[in-house]
């Protein structure tokens, strides 16, 4: 249960990361709101998780999954570039998570 928690804090991290960008630095209520929101249910998420999962693993794959999210989310979303070598380079923080999750 503890990974599926740590999943969605994950996926929550890249919902507010994205939210920063409609927020237009806090600036724009409605979007600032929910970004202050999904941020504080994803950090209190992770907590959960951390308090049975080793916490270099919890941390790494939470930011892993916020990273990936957030790229991927950019380009769908904002026109950002999918250059072959970003996309291997996701790749590769992928299998650095699976990787984790492996040993942890």
């Amino acid at each position: 249960m503890s990974w599926f928690v740590l999943v969605v804090a994950g996926l929550l991290e890249t919902a507010w990361a994205i939210g920063l960008k409609y927020s237009e630095g806090f600036t724009r209520f409605w979007p600032s709101s929910i970004t202050v929101v999904l941020l504080i249910v994803s950090l209190w998420l992770l907590s959960v998780a951390m308090k049975s999962l080793p916490v270099g693993a919890a941390y790494a794959i939470w930011v892993g999954i916020g990273a990936v999210g957030t790229v991927v989310l950019g380009i769908v979303l904002f026109g950002e570039s999918a250059q072959p070598l970003k996309l291997l380079s996701l790749g590769l923080v992928v299998a650095g998570l699976v990787g984790l999750k492996l040993t942890a």
